[in-house]
């Protein structure tokens, strides 16, 4: 298990790596770091700016091979954001996880809160998009049908699932009605305590189908109430089509 001097000279080394490498011209480091709130179990997120010239397949594959070789990679997944960015996520031996982004010259710049310029110079920043209320909306009376379907049919573990993706929809309703991130659960246990409570009581207890439906209930109930906040209207009508109780379980 890693710990915090060792992210530290993982940090560093790569800090330095990145400005002895010629198709590197500029690195800020963001996340928890650039933001000031680094804990025992925070992560290290290094952005890379790419050289005009550079071989973006290249260099990636190049600084795979230098962190294996100096820290020992237990394996890699890669993320490609909105922008055609990669982001290569390293699992390292230690269990530190370290995420590296490749960023075109012209592309390299802040793009949430919490940036902090090693080197080089970043473009103007923008804005990461929250999520759609309306999306999201759309997205939690699917799971609810699902989920519904799931338990009248006697399929506990599907059930399980929609019932999980139906919280996890609510949870970002109500992060976007506090003005908080919903972005993988950063700011969540920041919601106000009787929310909290709401989320604690719809989680099922077993896979029992008896307790999924009043797992099922207890969410599509709070679901209601969270899409009254956003729209009275769309609230009542979907009261109308997602209130019916599952009697077959």
């Amino acid at each position: 298990m890693f710990d915090v001097e060792e992210r530290a000279r993982v940090r560093d080394e790569l800090i330095a790596a990145a400005h002895s490498d010629g198709d590197i011209v500029g690195a800020a480091l963001v996340g928890s770091t650039a933001r000031g709130v680094e804990d025992r179990w925070s992560d290290l997120d290094l952005v890379l700016q790419l050289a005009d010239d550079a071989e973006e397949p290249a260099v990636v594959t190049r600084w795979t091979r230098l962190l294996d070789e100096r820290f020992g990679v237990a394996d890699t997944l890669d993320v490609m954001s909105r922008e055609g960015v990669r982001y290569r996520v390293f699992l390292l031996d230690s269990s530190l996880q370290v995420d590296l982004s490749f960023w075109p010259r012209d592309q390299f710049r802040a793009t949430e809160d919490g940036f902090r310029l090693v080197f080089g110079q970043a473009n103007e920043p923008t804005s990461s998009s929250a999520p759609s209320s309306e999306q999201t909306i759309g997205m939690a009376w699917l799971h609810a049908l699902h989920a519904r379907s799931a338990i009248a049919r006697g399929r506990s573990w599907q059930a399980v699932m929609m019932l999980d993706e139906l919280r996890d929809q609510i949870i970002t309703l109500l992060c976007l009605r506090h003005g908080l991130n919903p972005w993988r659960g950063r700011e969540v246990d920041r919601l106000p305590a009787h929310a909290l409570e709401t989320l604690r009581d719809g989680r099922a207890t077993s896979v029992g189908l008896p307790e999924l439906e009043r797992s099922r209930q207890v969410l599509v109930r709070h679901y209601l109430t969270v899409v009254e906040q956003h729209d009275a209207e769309r609230a009542v009508a979907l009261r109308r089509a997602l209130e019916d109780p599952v009697t077959s379980c």
